[in-house]
């Protein structure tokens, strides 16, 4: 078996929706023992959500799979009273708890920080909020789409005599994801040089904020906002060429290219006359009408190969199922799939990370509720009699088949 960077790492994972558990997925990717905490019967609130009323195999959230592989279900009820002694019993042996519940919540329960501490003063505690957890907005709900526009991102992005435009997946919670990962890798060094566990913090508003330092840079130090062109250039604060032009059969991409070699691709050197700074920012819509009437009459595969023979800064727009298919994307073997017990086989994208000595790998399917409860504690110690008694209870939840592995788990060629 190869050897996995995090395989004696065990996360107590009690996030759910997408910044935990994307957070916790990287993790389990690279060989942690992620245990994903549940409430019996309903799960993950991402386990009832979808899009476009379309559910893998039938019955299953696409939203859910994409961000639960390789981590364990255990379904317990946190209000019951063996709540206590089956998560405290774990966390002495954990290193990581995880969560994402409205501040508070949790602490309430007796499953904050300095509950876990007490228990087990190694242990790694992180906690993923939308707006920190104090202030004027902490009872406010930190949905991706809400920070987006809180921060700048919605009112920078789009046309500049358009609405605001947020960004087309879930961006907000995908960085507060990230920032939790790199606060976690280094609180686990630390506890190696020191022995000491540690509380973090992560909100989505400062990730968010911290991921444009350029854009909030400028604009805070020159007092000034980016204007968004009409012409709907990639990014405000880009003086033309930059954006997104028309061709004849779909769209290409053009980023800082020096202008008069696109100008001699396109083929009309009368638009030298724009080259230079002033024009081509102050007038980079007129440019772009200009250059978009030429791009448009060429196809997208011409037009690129001519931009790309004198390093032009180009690419052509694919679609999400175009993407798929890309010969790069097929080259670095960027799409997975796995066999999931009621989904059947699910494609999914595969961990981004290239490790040369442990590397990342998908080893489980996204788990049904509860799938794994029995086994999980019957592996810290608690038998099997306890165990029975819990689930005729209801305080904890067995899925219909018990634990199951991965088979067939692969990425594609």
């Amino acid at each position: 078996m190869t050897a996995k960077a995090l395989q004696d790492v065990t996360i107590l994972d009690f996030s759910h929706l997408l910044q935990g558990p994307f957070a916790t997925q990287l993790l389990a990717d690279l060989g942690a023992n992620v245990i994903k905490v549940e409430r019996p019967g309903q799960g993950d609130l991402f386990r009832t959500m979808t899009f476009n009323n379309r559910w893998v195999g039938g019955k299953e959230s696409p939203n859910f799979l994409a961000w639960n592989r390789n981590k364990r279900s255990l379904a317990v009820d946190l209000k019951a009273p063996e709540a206590k002694e089956i998560l405290y019993a774990i966390a002495r042996k954990a290193d990581i708890v995880v969560q994402n519940f409205r501040p508070g919540v949790l602490a309430r329960l007796g499953f904050g920080y300095a509950n876990f501490a007490e228990v087990n003063p190694r242990i790694i505690y992180c906690s993923g909020s939308g707006y920190g957890e104090s202030g004027p907005y902490q009872s406010r709900p930190g949905q991706d789409m809400l920070i987006q526009g809180l921060t700048g991102v919605a009112a920078a992005t789009g046309r500049g005599d358009g609405p605001p435009v947020p960004v087309g997946s879930g961006f907000s919670d995908q960085v507060g994801a990230m920032n939790m990962v790199y606060a976690i890798l280094a609180a686990l060094y630390w506890r190696e040089r020191s022995g000491e566990g540690q509380e973090i913090k992560v909100d989505l508003l400062s990730a968010m904020l911290a991921h444009q330092g350029q854009e909030m840079l400028m604009a805070m130090n020159f007092q000034r906002d980016f204007q968004r062109p009409k012409s709907g250039i990639g990014h405000p604060g880009m003086e033309a060429p930059f954006g997104v032009y028309p061709t004849a059969d779909g769209w290409i991409t053009i980023a800082m290219s020096p202008y008069k070699k696109l100008v001699r691709v396109l083929g009309d050197e009368t638009l030298l006359s724009y080259d230079n700074p002033r024009d081509l920012f102050e007038k980079r819509d007129e440019i772009w009408e200009k250059l978009a009437a030429l791009t448009k009459t060429r196809t997208t595969a011409d037009l690129m190969q001519a931009m790309l023979d004198v390093d032009i800064w180009c690419g052509e727009v694919k679609t999400h199922l175009v993407a798929e298919s890309d010969p790069q994307v097929q080259h670095m073997r960027a799409i997975a799939s796995y066999e999931h017990p009621t989904a059947g086989k699910v494609k999914v994208v595969a961990p981004a990370v290239k490790l040369s000595k442990t590397p990342a790998e998908i080893a489980r399917p996204a788990p049904l509720i509860g799938q794994h409860s029995c086994e999980i504690l019957k592996e810290f110690g608690f038998s099997r009699d306890q165990i029975d008694r819990w689930l005729e209870a209801g305080s904890v939840a067995q899925a219909e088949g018990g634990s199951t592995r991965a088979s067939g788990a692969h990425v594609n060629p």
